[in-house]
């Protein structure tokens, strides 16, 4: 029918045209301006009772509860993602829902959006991998966040090791990496050169070097490291001989620099963060790209995630896919990603639980830390 319709008024435009052409110049102008005037007012007509036809087809929900978790003060992250509440509404109701209030609102810890996901007062959660995991029987993740790719992501090491400096990619990245840096010291160097002549090391290579780590709560500084260790040689960070902790990657740096450690564990792109740092402040001569290699690279750390509660009244497969494409979309547009950039996110691409599997067995380990102690 509205094919039609549409049919009907070019026809009638066509007709117009025509009728003014055995008239003068004038009778011409007026004649088609009036035939336009009449055709543009039918066609807005159509339009509106298309969109009318299409707003009465939508579900409506009341409400789309959305929390935030606190990792920043709560004030600016609700000041921050206020857009996102008419963002939302625009995109969804072109995926066939009409929402009357999308509430958005901040945790007081994260423990307690993880809560809100499982009890089914909150219907969309922005929450890191690590919370999702643990309230995976009442969230399920539809979204990773993207952040800008490094050039390099292999999994073998030498791969890391022309010295030529990392980059950053245009290509966005859904996991970043932890890498295991060996320093200048004569042990640093002698890791490095098995590595790079392709032989694996052992647990006794590992041992004998002295080691720079994060926290144990820290993912790439202690968690995945201690990870790939366990997957590797069935030990852990804590089995090291030689392992101390260190207040800052700067200064862990400072002290690879200076051979006080052989060692470091860190996220995959700190080197560039500390670039002019090791010809200045921490003294070196040759750059960070000439003088540290890489003896190991974790398995992918996965980004933030966007759950769904599988409790929510309103939630269901339909609604789920329809928020995943909105925010995909919502993240592609300019105030799209002034919003999202509260988190740090440069957009986001679909997720399945299984992408945060090792998330899992760092939880574990987590949890195995905190007995011990």
């Amino acid at each position: 029918m509205k094919k039609r319709i549409a049919i009907l008024l070019m026809t009638a435009l066509c007709m117009g045209t025509f009728a003014g052409c055995g008239s003068n110049a004038s009778s011409d102008v007026s004649d088609t301006t009036d035939s336009a005037e009449k055709t543009d007012t039918n066609v807005a007509d159509t339009e509106e009772s298309k969109n009318s036809e299409e707003s009465a087809e939508n579900k409506k929900l009341d409400t789309l509860n959305v929390y935030f978790v606190p990792s920043r003060d709560p004030e600016e992250i609700v000041t921050a993602t206020e857009p996102l509440a008419s963002l939302m509404q625009d995109e969804l109701a072109g995926l066939g829902y009409d929402i009357g209030e999308v509430k958005i609102s901040v945790g007081t810890t994260y423990e307690a959006v993880g809560e809100a996901l499982t009890a089914g007062t909150a219907d969309v959660g922005f929450i890191p991998g690590g919370t999702y995991v643990l309230y995976d029987d009442g969230a399920d993740v539809i979204l990773t966040a993207t952040r800008d790719g490094l050039s390099k992501d292999s999994d073998n090491p030498a791969d890391w090791n022309d010295g030529n400096p990392t980059e950053a990619s245009d290509k966005q990245a859904v996991s970043y990496r932890a890498l295991f840096i060996a320093g200048p010291s004569e042990k640093g160097q002698e890791l490095a050169d098995k590595v790079n002549s392709g032989e694996e090391l052992t647990w006794e290579d590992l041992d004998s070097a002295n080691w720079s780590v994060m926290s144990s709560s820290s993912p790439a500084g202690y968690i995945y490291p201690s990870l790939w260790m366990q997957d590797r040689y069935e030990k852990g960070i804590t089995d090291l001989s030689s392992a101390v902790q260190a207040d800052s990657y700067a200064s862990a740096f400072a002290r690879l620099a200076s051979g006080q450690v052989d060692v470091l564990v860190t996220y995959a792109d700190a080197r560039r963060d500390y670039e002019e740092n090791w010809t200045t402040e921490f003294g070196r001569s040759a750059s960070i790209w000439e003088e540290t290699n890489v003896i190991g690279v974790t398995d992918p750390i996965y980004n933030d995630t966007v759950c769904v509660s599988k409790t929510s009244s309103v939630m269901d497969d339909d609604l789920k896919a329809a928020i995943q494409t909105a925010l995909i979309n919502i993240a592609e547009t300019e105030e799209g990603k002034q919003v999202i950039s509260i988190y740090s996110h440069n957009g986001y691409e679909p997720a399945k639980s299984s992408d945060y599997d090792k998330e899992r067995e760092a939880q574990k380990l987590i949890q195995e830390l905190s007995a011990a102690n």
